[in-house]
């Protein structure tokens, strides 16, 4: 189902507040380009927003050049996404740093998660990462694999993998955290997420996370203050 995209938005966008959302229960939002859709995990403002979404090309669909006037995270789910600079396949992650610019459109078609305009303007470094052929580390505790794909200061982005039972210690996100379940079922004292869900979590609070049967996760820390 495709809605209309509002000409300014506020969704969730007051970061202090805990926020989770399945995001396959969501509608397809238009977006300005023919063929590309959205479902709105958070927005700040018009089409020029602070921004978390899904984001699916249909095939041989392009977006205009445009300028990350925040910034840029993308992970690629499913496809190919195609810009001037290269050609990223499933699994891919890129960072577009403030004040970079491109021209992204996709043949074959493709779905991402995106992040807008979170980035710090000192977070000049443009970063690609084939999530697919890269090392894993060990966790903190067993059962965990840990991908870095960003950091700066107190922000970091990393993929981790959860073994099944694995259950990791209590502890506080200084600075917020934030995660999109990838594969299998994330779980906390809270609730249980399986995969598409979004779960934000403000600076301060507390859980314990675990896996009963396993998942992989796409984690975001401290940016939320």
């Amino acid at each position: 189902m495709n809605t209309a995209f509002a000409a300014s938005t506020t969704l969730n966008a007051d970061l202090t507040q805990r926020c989770v959302i399945h995001s396959p229960s969501l509608d397809w939002v238009d977006s300005p380009a023919s063929g590309v859709s959205r479902r709105l995990l958070e927005r700040d403002g018009g089409e020029v927003a602070r921004a978390t979404s899904i984001v699916r090309y249909a095939p041989g669909s392009a977006f205009a050049a445009h300028t990350h006037g925040g910034g840029e995270e993308i992970l690629v789910l499913e496809g190919t996404l195609h810009d001037e600079h290269g050609v990223y396949g499933p699994g891919s992650y890129i960072k577009n740093p403030v004040g970079t610019a491109h021209a992204p459109f996709s043949p074959e078609g493709c779905t991402l998660f995106v992040k807008l305009r979170h980035l710090d303007a000192r977070d000049d470094e443009r970063v690609v990462i084939d999530t697919r052929r890269s090392a894993w580390h060990q966790g903190m505790v067993d059962g965990l694999q840990v991908l870095p794909l960003g950091t700066f200061e107190s922000q970091n982005t990393a993929l981790v993998r959860w073994a099944p039972q694995t259950f990791f210690n209590p502890h506080r996100h200084w600075g917020g955290e934030e995660i999109l379940v990838l594969e299998g079922v994330f779980s906390d004292e809270h609730g249980d997420y399986p995969a598409g869900s979004w779960l934000r979590s403000p600076h301060m609070s507390q859980h314990q996370p675990f896996s009963r049967e396993g998942c992989l996760i796409l984690v975001k820390t401290g940016h939320l203050v």
